[in-house]
């Protein structure tokens, strides 16, 4: 493996841990795409750094369980202060 992809993939977790940033988040503020990260994070670093690669897992598993909470409240607020009216 590359070692700048190696470098990546280690600062790609520790903003992960740090922020508890989403796998969209890390991915906006490194400029790669959503299944980069996903890489990166779930089957480089393993073998990079198994430990960080826990860690960051574990951020990731708690987002994708409250993933469904975050959209409904994007929408409650998309909607806020709108009335529909039939």
């Amino acid at each position: 493996m590359k070692e700048y992809i190696e470098e990546r993939a280690v600062e790609i977790a520790c903003y992960i841990i740090e922020h508890k940033a989403t796998v969209r988040q890390a991915a906006g503020k490194f400029g790669v795409s959503k299944s980069t990260i996903h890489k990166d994070v779930t089957e480089r670093l393993i073998q990079i750094n198994p430990s960080l690669a826990m860690q960051a897992r574990k951020v990731l598993d708690m987002n994708k369980s409250e993933r469904h909470i975050r959209g409904g409240l994007a929408t409650r607020e998309k909607y806020k202060g709108k009335h529909l009216h039939c």
